[in-house]
């Protein structure tokens, strides 16, 4: 299983080297902020906030709200602002350049149009920021402090720029726009010409604060033998601290860090030193997973499937798909990618099973996903229970539809066998219609109602989860079981009736068909395991449908002899030996080799 960071943020603090220059920075953080989500027509200042793309967005905006720097009003091509002093301050937005993750940072064009001044603000994280800032000696380390405190850190910088340097660049960067070949990279280009010397103005943290109950659901996958991986695009100090405080690695759990690695020796030192080490947690950043897949993928993936917990920082989305595939391919593993936001969708369309969270980050990653759910704690019900039952009713079901179409395929078989290979059906018309739908679907199909326990023990005890892991209820040996039953049913079902019958074929008709349907029921009641009404009702339904038809059949079947007590003792006699071995065996098997969840249920 995959795993994000789902958290939700609240504002933790905002670094600012010098005082004075507060206002400016709650300036440019709000003016950053409320510009960079996808355009609303003319909202009051609540409204956008909603509307804005990210939670750590919102966080921003609500904390200069609450120091005075108020948003009034935004829409397609403006942003309104009021200022502790009580003035209103007025922007056109001249461009935006959305963020990617590739360049990991996002940037508006902005002119004030009290002054006429234009101004390049840019937002990002410290990697992609520390070199287009100016040199200071403080951004590194506080960054580091915020990390370890678990703080989401983005770094915010501008640039002032002339009317003649806006102009330029709106040229270059339109015939940009308009390049039929390598667009991307020149729009790229152009953009990157102004990010040079940008005078930085602040940092921010925001603070991750874990969902509810986010600790004891990974408490129950880890016991349900679901191992956890955390891929995020966070710090390596972030990841680390987010994967302590959910508990993803214990606090006493050791912790091998992977070293920036860049060459391939320095990764194959790096595996080996990883290698001499057990039973302890990896955090491995994305550029060092980049180098060590490019030139040991096979080895990587098999070091890490043998740690208790994986955390994957600075990873890309495109490198979460890759590990999701590369976890199919080499550790032949079935897996379940949950995220909350669009950066995820790509690791959710890879896996086996997507779960997407439908929260504040949007809803990108539920509509890509297989299932969606509001909060992380929804995990568990949605695995340990829905999931749990849906495989075993899943297998009992097919497992019986094939039983219940090779049981008069054998019938056919032996009658066919007897009569020389004549090309004779043994049932026709109606009969053969009325045993696949009206006679037999409702008992069938109410299988999916059966449980072998009740939900709130199935949550209270996650390890009967991993015993789906041994493939015990669908398998090679069950498969060949139910084959081995059906022929048995076939032939004694076929062969009694051939040798009960006494003067008309019509009779083997009537006896062996009233027989295969009444052990089609009993079948159906030897496999569940916990009765619903629903069940019985579809066992009484079935079984008053097939007698009420008997008046209607008789084109197949001698009315008067179906009234006698000789065919009654003869239906009943096939049946009871064609059923009884098997309600034996069912019954020894669970007083010498009891399921696990027969324990529970006493």
């Amino acid at each position: 299983m995959l795993l994000k960071d789902l958290i939700s943020p609240t504002l933790g603090g905002v670094l600012d080297p010098c005082r004075s220059a507060l206002v400016k920075a709650l300036e440019a953080a709000g003016v950053r902020e409320l510009s960079r989500h996808s355009p609303v027509a003319s909202l009051p200042a609540k409204r956008v906030a909603s509307r804005l793309a990210g939670l750590p967005q919102v966080a921003l905006v609500q904390w200069t709200e609450s120091v005075g720097l108020t948003l009034v009003r935004r829409d397609l091509a403006s942003v309104q602002l009021r200022t502790p002093s009580g003035q209103i301050l007025t922007y056109c937005i001249l461009q935006m350049f959305p963020f990617t993750s590739e360049s990991k940072r996002m940037g508006v064009i902005v002119r004030d149009e009290s002054t006429a001044e234009i101004t390049f603000y840019m937002k990002g994280a410290d990697v992609a920021m520390s070199s287009i800032v100016q040199y200071n000696d403080w951004l590194e380390e506080e960054c580091g402090n915020m990390a370890r405190e678990g703080l989401r850190t983005l770094v915010v910088a501008k640039r002032a720029l002339t009317e003649e340097q806006y102009q330029d660049f709106e040229s270059r960067y339109s015939q940009a726009k308009l390049s039929i070949h390598d667009r991307a990279l020149k729009v790229a280009a152009v953009v990157e010409s102004l990010e040079r010397e940008m005078e930085l103005l602040c940092l921010t943290g925001v603070e991750d604060q874990l969902q509810a109950d986010v600790r004891p659901t990974l408490e129950m996958l880890r016991n349900a033998g679901i191992k956890v991986w955390m891929l995020t695009g966070d710090k390596l100090e972030t990841a680390t601290c987010i994967a302590k405080s959910s508990h993803l690695v214990s606090r006493a759990q050791d912790i091998h860090i992977f070293r920036p690695v860049t060459s391939r020796g320095e990764a194959h030192l790096e595996l080996n030193a990883f290698r001499r080490k057990h039973d302890c947690a990896l955090v491995i950043s994305g550029d060092s997973l980049e180098v060590c897949l490019k030139y040991y993928e096979h080895e990587l993936v098999e070091l890490a499937c043998q740690c208790p917990a994986v955390v994957c920082c600075r990873c890309s989305p495109t490198q979460k798909a890759h590990i999701v595939k590369l976890l199919q391919q080499h550790a032949g593993r079935r897996t379940c990618a949950i995220g909350d936001g669009g950066n995820d969708v790509s690791m959710i369309q890879a896996a086996d099973c997507g779960i997407g969270i439908e929260g504040k980050e949007g809803r990108q990653a539920s509509l890509a996903a297989d299932f969606s759910i509001t909060q992380f704690k929804h995990i568990g019900r949605l695995l340990m229970v829905h999931g749990r039952s849906s495989y075993k009713r899943s297998a009992a079901l097919g497992q019986f539809v094939m039983h219940r179409g090779l049981i008069i395929s054998t019938m056919q078989a032996v009658f066919s066998s007897v009569f020389y290979f004549a090309s004779v059906p043994l049932y026709q018309g109606f009969l053969m219609v009325g045993y696949a739908t009206l006679y037999t679907m409702f008992p069938v199909f109410s299988l999916v109602l059966d449980q072998d326990v009740k939900p709130d023990m199935a949550m209270l005890y996650p390890e009967l989860y991993k015993e789906l892991t041994k493939g015990r209820s669908l398998s090679f040996k069950t498969f060949l079981v139910w084959v081995l039953i059906s022929i048995y049913q076939g032939g004694i079902l076929m062969y009694g009736a051939l040798l009960l019958f006494e003067s008309e074929f019509v009779h083997v008709v009537a006896i062996s068909f009233t027989a295969l349907i009444l052990t089609e029921l009993l079948m159906v009641a030897l496999t569940v395991r916990t009765w619903h009404w629903l069940m019985a009702v579809a066992e009484v339904l079935s079984l008053g449908c097939y007698v009420a038809s008997l008046a209607f059949l008789n084109e197949y079947f001698d009315v008067a002899f179906i009234t006698t007590v000789t065919f009654v003792w003869k239906v009943s006699a096939i049946t009871v030996v064609s059923c009884l071995p098997l309600y034996v065996l069912k019954y020894l098997k669970r007083k010498l080799s009891p399921p696990s969840y027969s324990k529970l249920t006493s």
